[in-house]
């Protein structure tokens, strides 16, 4: 397959590498890692304005119509940065649910920026985020109320609304809660915030079509791995070019440390693991796109390997910068965590690991 990018997915890719160096240099990402919200207004006009809010937003309700593929090389771009902010709650993980739910009326202000979502899948426990849920929803009088916890939200405490996952008499269900207000919590990447929230009797409404809507969500979890498995690489991409300008300007014994043998090995394994990734997830976001059978295997492909390799090409990368590569003026530490953090979001690793094995075991 040819994974070359046709001519306006690569000036896709310039506009989106030059607009964000230029609107969001490191002394702002470090200025975002310390402010709740985690978003300027103008740093939002400016996504907003270049329509990437819209991406996968369908021509119709307001947005672009642009496929996966597109929305993932601009998070490719973004995981360079990487881009603070509701960006990826926003306008992925709530998009992606509000169309599988058939939630039309969500979509607009969504593409517009006017209001942004965000989704409260997974719960306390390990592998795949809907065996975990134990949110229950029940009718009282005339209204749905739900009543449960929700650890690890991604901009549960700033987003206008939030999609819940809860489970009722007929399975895996969906609801709409408005002003989530959720508490935001200590996480691991700083320029992406966590909330918990606590529903007790709290009133929702429900979306999406009646049944259980399990298959609907595994379809958008796939999307979501795919999508983040993107950001990643963008992520350990830039991690290996500073690694590279670093250990080739660094002098020791009075030669340049790349010119030493096991650096220039660990470099080209870094070169070889984020050149790998990077078509696993284009594979995998063209797959989506066009509906190929091999869809489900492509994400969790992508996801797993995406993320092992990105951990391991921002961590090489912090060892070969030495003592400085833990110091908080050096970017190192934020792809780190940026990618480190992406590995545990909806499930992880492991469990796309797993959801390869039963697809697997299920085609044998």
């Amino acid at each position: 397959m040819d994974f070359t990018y046709d001519d306006e997915q690569l000036a896709l890719q310039e506009v989106a590498r030059s607009a964000l160096e230029r609107e969001c240099p490191p002394e702002l990402v470090r200025q975002l890692a310390d402010d709740a919200p985690g978003i300027t207004p103008a740093l939002w006009s400016t996504l907003v304005d270049l329509g990437w809010t819209g991406l996968l937003v369908p021509e119709d309700q307001g947005g672009t119509g642009a496929g996966l593929l597109e929305m993932c090389i601009v998070l490719e771009q973004m995981g360079r940065i990487p881009l603070p902010g509701p960006f990826f709650s926003a306008a992925v993980a709530s998009v992606l649910a509000a169309r599988a739910l058939g939630a039309t009326e969500l979509l607009g202000d969504l593409a517009s920026g006017a209001r942004r979502g965000t989704v409260a899948l997974g719960e306390q426990g390990n592998g795949e985020p809907l065996a975990t849920v134990r949110t229950r929803a029940r009718r009282k009088g005339a209204q749905w109320v739900l009543t449960g916890h929700k650890p690890v939200v991604v901009d549960g405490h700033s987003a206008d609304w939030a999609i819940v996952v809860a489970r009722s008499e007929e399975g895996v269900r969906s609801y709409l809660l408005e002003a989530p207000g959720g508490q935001l919590v200590p996480s691991l990447d700083p320029t992406r915030k966590l909330a918990r929230l606590e529903l007790d009797d709290t009133p929702a409404v429900p979306l999406g079509p009646s049944g259980s809507q399990a298959a609907l969500w595994q379809r958008v979890q796939d999307d979501i791995a795919v999508a983040l498995a993107a950001e990643t690489v963008g992520a350990a991409d830039r991690a290996l070019a500073e690694a590279i300008a670093y250990t080739s300007e660094r002098v020791v014994f009075d030669k340049p440390v790349a010119t030493y043998q096991t650096v220039r090995h660990r470099l080209v394994e870094m070169f070889q693991q984020v050149e790998m990734a990077r078509a696993g997830f284009q594979f995998a976001a063209w797959a989506s796109d066009t509906e190929s059978p091999e869809r489900g295997q492509a994400a969790a492909m992508a996801a797993s390997y995406a993320a092992e390799a990105g951990v391991r090409v921002t961590g090489d990368d912090i060892q070969l910068h030495g003592g400085v590569g833990f110091t908080w003026a050096n970017d190192a530490h934020f792809l780190f965590k940026r990618v480190k953090q992406n590995e545990l979001l909806f499930g992880g690793a492991g469990a796309q690991r797993h959801r390869l094995a039963s697809l697997f075991i299920e085609s044998a």
